[in-house]
């Protein structure tokens, strides 16, 4: 008995002393303070460190103005820290809470640019890669998200740096577009082809996509001995892009 008395105290006194490390050195921060530690975190690029301090103002002060601010900048500490999908709920909660906050049109800019930046290594940023070739779902938010801001705030200082984004998201979108619609061709889907080519001359005008759309639209058109198509798509091309190589590689092609 006396045995088992002195392992419950050994063990009392170990989950005491486990406590006392363990113990949350903000618990008696005020919410100034909490925010500035938080703040100075996030300015250093301790990004980890500012989600935590961030984390812990939300839960304890969730309103007034520190709520509010902690809240907008722990989106943007959880993109630093490329958490990307807290940082999209993040903003997302901020904007459904308080939809008249003043800096709300930064917040829309902020997810825009998370999605513009999601699912980009190191590579993708500094190298020139095509990025057309990989998945554009992210993209595509990125272009809506950007286009809401500009809807919703069009004098928003954002909007500027947003729409050149746009420029460059519709160009990648585009060019995805004319990627699969290549793909089509070389499997043999000619109407499939001939579909997803049309989509970028009708959906994505005024990109360098649409000449080798044209293109496609010629070919494909004209295998699948659709003239009449074939020859509108070609005269579209010869009147808008007269040195585009695809004009000749078009008239070459043999129906079988």
């Amino acid at each position: 008995m006396r045995a088992l008395v002195f392992m419950l105290v050994i063990l009392l006194a170990g989950c005491s002393l486990f406590g006392k490390d363990d113990e949350d050195e903000t618990r008696n921060w005020t919410v100034e303070r909490l925010y500035a530690e938080a703040k100075g975190a996030l300015d250093a690029g301790y990004y980890s460190k500012a989600v935590e301090y961030y984390e812990f103002l939300e839960t304890r002060f969730p309103f007034g103005v520190y709520g509010q601010q902690a809240l907008m900048d722990l989106g943007y500490a959880y993109y630093k820290a490329e958490d990307f999908d807290s940082a999209i709920s993040a903003c997302d909660r901020f904007i459904r809470l308080y939809p008249q906050n003043p800096s709300v049109d930064y917040v829309f800019y902020l997810r825009g640019l998370i999605n513009f930046n999601r699912g980009k290594g190191l590579s993708e940023r500094f190298l020139p890669l095509d990025l057309s070739q990989r998945d554009t779902g992210s993209s595509l938010q990125s272009f809506h998200d950007f286009e809401e801001l500009a809807a919703k705030y069009p004098d928003s200082k954002y909007v500027s740096d947003a729409q050149k984004r746009m420029i460059y998201l519709r160009n990648i979108l585009a060019r995805n577009e004319v990627n699969v619609a290549t793909y089509y061709m070389r499997r043999g889907a000619y109407i499939a082809a001939a579909n997803r080519a049309r989509y970028v001359v009708e959906n994505y005008n005024r990109t360098p996509a649409v000449p080798d759309a044209l293109v496609l639209m010629a070919k494909a058109y004209k295998i699948l001995e659709m003239d009449d198509l074939s020859a509108d798509a070609l005269r579209v091309l010869e009147t808008n892009y007269p040195n585009h190589p695809g004009i000749a590689e078009t008239r070459e092609v043999v129906v079988q």
